[in-house]
């Protein structure tokens, strides 16, 4: 069995291919880990920032070379300037 190398919520880069082209962006977030195939090789649930629908690939779909490890990708929604959007203390609700 293979062992994973990824977990969730690392961004990696897919291997171009007739669907991915080199000029699209082909980087995507891992949202599951899925059992080892019947091969034994490793399978994962990706999802482009783009879409709305989760999809199956194998390890050897990922680009090793282009993806850092174990780096985690940083969302730049969650923070401003390196601080938080939602500051709790200036919510106001109606009484």
């Amino acid at each position: 069995m293979s062992r994973n190398t990824y977990s969730v919520g690392d961004t990696v880069v897919l291997k171009a291919d007739l669907l991915r082209m080199l000029a699209a962006d082909r980087s995507c977030r891992i949202v599951g880990i899925l059992p080892a195939a019947e091969h034994g090789e490793a399978q994962y649930r990706i999802r482009f920032g783009t879409e709305t629908f989760e999809r199956r690939i194998f390890e050897h779909d990922i680009d090793a070379a282009e993806t850092a490890l174990p780096a985690r990708a940083h969302n730049p929604a969650a923070t401003v300037d390196g601080k938080p959007w939602l500051k709790p203390l200036r919510v106001r609700t109606a009484k």
